[in-house]
């Protein structure tokens, strides 16, 4: 049984998913890859780890680092588990690339994903926010697409206080 909550924040309604135990999912309104059960597939019911995440998005949008992650849990591949790990290693405020994740991949396996194969993992995080796909950007600086609009990119970044000279929404392209 999934269970679902709302979370109003200042940049629109997020939807929070659990499997009872942890937090499975969490995505803005209108968000490209949501995986959101249709109407009588899930419970709306409140959950410790519901009042966790709130806590967390609360001192988030108040412009802190949380300074702690929910419990998660994600039902993903390999690699996309291993990509979102190292995206969980981005500090509040800083940005990593495709590539730097490409790299630290292939540190630990000695295999080189493509930053490419790294972008399709990125996209497809389900847990935004916490798992911070947000913070990860294209090697020349380049605001590539996020799940929940490019607008809220910037807003996240710009919120952390992160030293955005150099980076750009590009103004054509599929990563929009």
């Amino acid at each position: 049984m999934d269970y679902l909550c709302k979370y109003s924040s200042p940049l629109g309604e997020i939807t929070l998913k659990s499997d009872g135990k942890a937090l499975t999912g969490l995505w803005f309104e209108k968000h490209r890859y949501a995986d959101i059960p249709e109407d009588g597939e899930y419970e709306e019911k409140e959950l410790p780890v519901f009042a966790e995440t709130k806590r967390w998005l609360d001192a988030y949008f108040d412009g802190r680092d949380p300074g702690f992650t929910p419990e998660i849990s994600y039902d993903v591949s390999d690699f996309a588990a291993m990509v979102m790990e190292e995206m969980l290693k981005i500090p509040y405020g800083k940005t990593a690339t495709y590539g730097d994740i490409a790299g630290r991949i292939s540190e630990k396996t000695g295999k080189k994903p493509c930053a490419q194969a790294v972008g399709g993992a990125v996209g497809h995080n389900p847990i935004s926010l916490i798992v911070p796909c947000h913070r990860v950007v294209g090697k020349n600086g380049s605001l590539t697409g996020y799940g929940g609009g490019i607008e809220r990119k910037v807003a996240l970044l710009k919120l952390e206080k992160t030293d955005m000279s150099g980076m750009f929404v590009p103004k054509k392209g599929t990563a929009l």
